[in-house]
């Protein structure tokens, strides 16, 4: 009967897994502690890497921080501005429920993000003021289209109101609830009938305060 094969040390991981499982990591330890109490062992040890492999990956603390905000902003405006913003097919309804969904559907997948993102505001990097401002050019544009569509001028009426619907849906998806949260489809058809609902008597009884806005 022949002896078993020696076990030997573990397999290292590529090194791709590597930076992978670091950045997963530091997003969910700034998320938990900022970014002037994420340390690198606590990295090291969410992701199960040495502190040797961070700071081959990454060279140092800075760097590492400034890579995962960069990934998180950008994961959230390609998640949050998808396709359904600048399809021009659907109801207003249909339209803004789409949108709505894809900013709780992307809190919900990546509970840390907003984290990360106002861990960085509090570090001086602007990076959730800077999602924000990208994410209201393109939903603006999209909504003047729809306004222009009904033969009325948003002016910044549109602008204001992306501004509204955006604090809204962070207030929703952050909120601590007594006992287990909310239904999420219910606080996304929340969110779309009270927008529906303004948009239209904005349109039909309080069609001055477009003016007034212009």
């Amino acid at each position: 009967m022949s002896s078993p094969a020696p076990r030997g040390r573990p397999r290292k991981l590529p090194v791709s897994e590597q930076r992978a499982r670091v950045l997963q990591a530091t997003a969910r330890v700034v998320a938990q502690h900022g970014m002037q109490g994420a340390t690198i062992e606590q990295i090291a040890r969410e992701a199960g890497v040495s502190r040797q492999a961070v700071y081959e990956q990454f060279g140092d603390r800075a760097t590492l921080f400034a890579e995962v905000v960069a990934e998180t902003e950008e994961r959230a405006f390609t998640a949050i501005a998808g396709p359904s913003v600048a399809d021009e097919q659907p109801g207003l309804r249909a339209w803004a429920r789409a949108n709505y969904a894809n900013m709780v559907t992307f809190v919900a997948d990546h509970p840390e993000g907003y984290g990360v993102l106002r861990a960085a505001e509090r570090a001086g990097d602007p990076a959730l003021t800077r999602l924000r401002e990208r994410l209201a050019v393109v939903y603006a544009e999209a909504s003047r289209k729809r306004w222009a569509a009904h033969g009325i001028d948003s002016g910044r009426a549109d602008r204001a109101l992306v501004t509204l619907f955006f604090a809204m849906t962070e207030s929703l998806v952050q909120a601590t609830w007594d006992g287990e949260p909310p239904d999420q489809d219910a606080l996304i058809d929340l969110l779309t009938e009270f927008t529906v609902g303004g948009v239209a008597r904005l349109q039909t009884k309080a069609s001055d305060v477009i003016d007034r806005l212009r």
